[in-house]
């Protein structure tokens, strides 16, 4: 039987091949990897996406020595030849065909290559900006192809999983309108509507949850999303979200439909079965012990809470806080630090909010600290208890109000464990952390605004509470955590039309800009919608964990640079005055001041 990648131009793909195929004649084709002159008789391995075989050519058949000896890096040649067996001594065992080469009979070079403009090995060493330009060499690589393979792993699998458990894959609008969900739109001009836009979606939120009024029930998308807004290592101004919704269901229901299709992914990508269910953390004991709403567990080093313990005490800074609402907390570690590393951690703090950073450092001879003097013995005690702190440990303490002790020792923990890099306790580590706050104050524009998106549903029984204390209401948001990562968001949506309404009032705005900026949304709740809920995952995201790479970008084949430019099609660019003025549109930009004659300035 001939192999799927079989074409009219070869038998077999590069590497499929093995000793068992001794004395068979093939042929194959694709870019040489690299030649060698061994006495006599030219080597080259030839590479295709199923990875590389070596070629040799003899010099009994002459036209096939002299086109071996012309050869240069990443041309593509088509080989026919005999597969043999390597002379004993000569096998490669890093290489899945390490055992035999292609004796070759003819080479017929299909096309040549430039000088490569950098070495695409995979030990180089190159600039991103010129991986970029040249994208389509760097992606030869065989890092950057079985990155890419993964995406598609991930992708098949998240699909397959999905079908299978009843969803369907229903397409949502490029072209849409602006609405405020928390980062700008990139917008498009209109043609046939002067002095109008589109705006290219930053999700698809709006349209799913018309799906459910719509009675789809369940639906997904790998949904592309758009934001304009500054980038790095895990942004990009457009990326995947496999996008999910369900109609009829609970928080429960949805992060079972995502932990199903989560087993099916590893499975397919890694070969790894998941545990299942993913534990549970609330928002507010993920911030008191972790200091994060997407903490990574895998390292232990929680946050203590001792605002109990200095209720009565006669230390200023740590009895206010305690009597007062505030929190008093400490993260301690086993390890030594010099002065200069407590100053960093100490104006680490500060640039958290922090006043600054009281510490103690425990010794068999006893503790020291400069706020001991402030301590009694109880309180010392106490602490030593509490934190567990041995001799040769650092205690490190927060007093303020309960947000910003969290982000202060939250910003410590993370700075301790890329301290002291201990060892995870698993590879992966998933949680789900649920019931965030559903309104935030926005001090600048004095108004409540979404903590997460304006469509998630509050707590039933905390409804009473938009009346009353709007920033206590919890909601039934849920972020996906893995590894300290924020993998995945969504929420049980708001589905009764004057809840959303109310919401929507508390935001700021009145029934007319409502209906200006999500009439869409609002009618269609007008007329019967289910309950419903559901996730947005980031696929780049989720292929970057399972590639071990810092970067989306490493699993995105033609992403664009931090300064949002892609260097291969040199976007962003002008476009012709004639595309300007059937738009209706105008550029006006400050003139360029012209550089100034270095041999007068």
């Amino acid at each position: 039987m001939a192999h799927p990648l079989a074409t009219g131009l070869r038998t077999h793909p590069c590497a499929v091949l093995t000793a068992q195929d001794d004395q068979k004649e093939v042929t194959l084709a694709g870019w040489v990897d690299s030649r060698r002159d061994h006495g006599g008789l030219y080597f080259f391995d030839l590479r295709d996406r199923s990875g590389l075989v070596q070629v040799v050519a003899e010099p009994e058949h002459a036209e096939v020595f002299k086109t071996a000896e012309g050869l240069g890096a990443e041309c593509v040649v088509q080989v026919t030849g005999v597969v043999r067996r390597r002379p004993k001594g000569g096998e490669n065992p890093k290489l899945p065909t390490g055992e035999i080469e292609i004796a070759a009979k003819s080479i017929k070079v299909l096309s040549v290559s430039k000088p490569l403009p950098f070495d695409i090995a995979e030990n180089s060493t190159v600039s991103e900006e010129n991986r970029l330009k040249y994208r389509f060499l760097d992606l030869r690589r065989r890092k950057m192809l079985g990155n890419l393979t993964t995406r598609h792993t991930v992708a098949m699998a998240a699909r397959n999983a999905l079908a299978a458990d009843g969803f369907i894959e229903v397409e949502t609008p490029m072209l849409t309108k602006a609405t405020p969900e928390g980062a700008r739109d990139f917008l498009v001009p209109s043609r046939l509507s002067p002095g109008n836009f589109y705006a290219l979606p930053q999700s698809p939120q709006i349209f799913k949850q018309i799906l459910m009024v719509s009675g789809i029930e369940r639906y997904f998308q790998l949904a592309r999303a758009f934001r304009d807004e500054d980038l790095r290592a895990d942004r990009q101004p457009e990326h995947t979200q496999i996008d999910v919704e369900m109609s009829f269901v609970t928080e429960a229901d949805v992060h079972a439909a995502a932990e199903k299709m989560m087993k099916a992914i590893f499975k397919a990508a890694v070969g790894i079965d998941l545990s299942t269910p993913f534990p549970r953390l609330d928002y507010v004991d993920a911030m008191r012990r972790f200091g994060s709403d997407k903490p990574d567990q895998r390292f232990g080093y929680e946050i203590v809470d001792l605002t109990d313990v200095f209720k009565d005490s006669q230390f200023k800074v740590f009895g206010e806080n305690a009597r007062g609402g505030g929190a008093v907390r400490a993260i301690s570690c086993a390890a030594e630090f010099s002065r200069s590393e407590v100053d960093k951690l100490t104006d680490l703090a500060k640039a958290h909010g922090a006043k600054g950073l009281a510490w103690i450092k425990w010794t068999t001879a006893g503790p020291e600290s400069p706020i001991l003097k402030f301590l009694s013995g109880g309180e010392i005690e106490n602490i030593k208890e509490k934190t567990g702190a041995q001799p040769g440990w650092y205690s490190f303490f927060g007093a303020d109000k309960d947000a910003s002790v969290s982000t202060t020792l939250g910003a410590i923990r993370k700075e301790l464990i890329n301290k002291l890099k201990p060892k995870p306790s698993t590879p992966w580590h998933f949680c789900w952390i649920t019931h965030f706050p559903l309104l935030e104050w926005e001090p600048e524009e004095k108004r409540w605004t979404f903590a997460h998106n304006p469509f998630t549903a509050p707590l039933e029984d905390e409804i009473p509470k938009l009346d009353t204390e709007p920033g206590m209401v919890r909601s039934h948001q849920y972020d996906l955590v893995l590894n300290g990562v924020e993998l995945a968001s969504g929420s049980i949506r708001n589905h009764r039309a004057d809840l959303q309404r109310k919401i929507f009032g508390l935001m700021g705005f009145d029934a007319d800009e409502q209906m200006r900026q999500f009439g869409l949304l609002l009618n269609a709740l007008d007329f019967g919608a289910p309950p419903h809920g559901g996730f947005g995952m980031g696929l780049d995201r989720l292929c970057a964990l399972l590639c071990g790479e810092d970067s989306i970008r490493e699993v995105i084949a033609f992403p664009k640079t931090q300064k949002g430019t892609c260097p291969l099609s040199e976007a962003p660019g002008p476009v012709k005055p004639k595309q300007l003025k059937e738009l209706h549109i105008k550029i006006d930009l400050p003139p360029v001041k012209p550089a100034a004659d270095p041999q007068t300035a």
